[in-house]
């Protein structure tokens, strides 16, 4: 059997979880990594055995014969390199989000179409059980609204506090809860939010990213979400979920668990067992080995519409004014 050939961009937490996940994988070989360093790249090869390190995309792209690549980066880091792939025609894996704008993903997804590539983009929830069942069940109910929150520390990395290379809380984290929306209740036309720094800028030095936001999202069959988010927790302290509250009763998904309450008596939880990182690899290989991207549950194309609500947020947390989202720009609502 021929084994496909992947590589992989990028040597952080989430390049070690997919190389696991991969390396397990009868029909697929890691053959390359690269990072920023060639000692990065060095570690992660040795850990997982992966034949060929680098720190240069150019010169590792020149020289291996690649079926896939996964990008495995900071948000700042997007661009470059996935338009170097799809110039070779090279499918790849992104993790999200896929960049800090929805300029620069716009001239991405034009150059993806053109080619027809292959790709995936690391939306991991929407391949988790719950979720499944939960997008089945809202498509029998009748939504009158939804909160959702994502509530927790900040990460301790330096980019991550800084607005300008992670593009913030909501872009970089809550973006998962906003991709669930879209996912399981429809498209966004309309966004308002208010961000502000409370605490994080007076604890840690170059903190320039809000540490609290919340966001109104409407949706156009007329469903209103309210998303909130914060980092000001202490470590080990947090809540991640969505609640839909509906004619039939109430829906409460987190990360783990889908509990349906439909009256003062009646419940009933479902508990996650799918790995949806196990998943969303799974689809991916599947897609390079047959052609069929049907198990793909966000492509590029799909996740670039999650990048748009997120950076409306952003626009409008600015403004202080109400942004409609629609084709591939945001302009002002009267």
């Amino acid at each position: 059997m021929m084994k496909l050939l992947i590589g992989i961009i990028g040597t952080g937490w989430f390049s070690k979880v997919h190389a696991k996940i991969l390396s397990e994988m009868e029909e697929v070989q890691l053959q390359a990594v690269c990072g920023t360093s060639i000692v990065k790249a060095q570690e992660l090869a040795s850990e997982f055995n992966i034949a060929s390190s680098y720190d240069n995309v150019s010169e590792m792209l020149e020289k291996e014969r690649l079926d896939a690549v996964y990008i495995l980066v900071p948000p700042m880091s997007h661009g470059e390199i996935e338009m170097q792939l799809i110039e070779r025609g090279i499918p790849f894996f992104v993790e999200k989000p896929i960049g800090l704008d929805v300029e620069q993903p716009s001239r991405i997804l034009t150059a993806i179409r053109e080619k027809s590539l292959i790709t995936s983009v690391g939306y991991h929830f929407r391949y988790s059980d719950t979720v499944t069942q939960m997008k089945a069940m809202l498509a029998q109910m009748n939504i009158g609204m939804i909160t959702g929150n994502w509530m927790g520390s900040m990460p301790q990395v330096a980019w991550w506090r800084d607005q300008e290379r992670s593009g913030g809380q909501f872009i970089e984290q809550t973006t998962h809860l906003v991709d669930i929306l879209r996912y399981c209740v429809g498209e966004i036309e309309e966004v308002y939010a208010m961000y502000g720094s409370q605490v994080m800028h007076k604890q840690f030095e170059g903190v320039t990213a809000a540490d609290v936001g919340t966001v109104t999202l409407k949706f156009n069959s007329g469903i209103i979400a309210n998303v909130s988010n914060t980092c000001v927790l202490p470590d080990g302290v947090g809540k991640v979920g969505i609640t839909f509250y509906a004619q039939e009763g109430m829906l409460e998904w987190d990360t783990k668990n889908l509990k349906r309450t439909t009256g003062a008596h009646s419940t009933s939880e479902i508990t996650n067992v799918v790995n949806p990182y196990k998943a969303e690899n799974e689809a991916f290989i599947h897609a390079l080995k047959t052609g069929d991207r049907g198990r793909i549950l966000s492509d590029y194309e799909d996740a670039y519409k999650t990048q748009q609500v997120t950076v409306a947020a952003l626009k409008s947390a600015k403004s202080g004014t109400s942004i409609h989202v629609e084709g591939n720009h945001s302009h002002d609502v009267e």
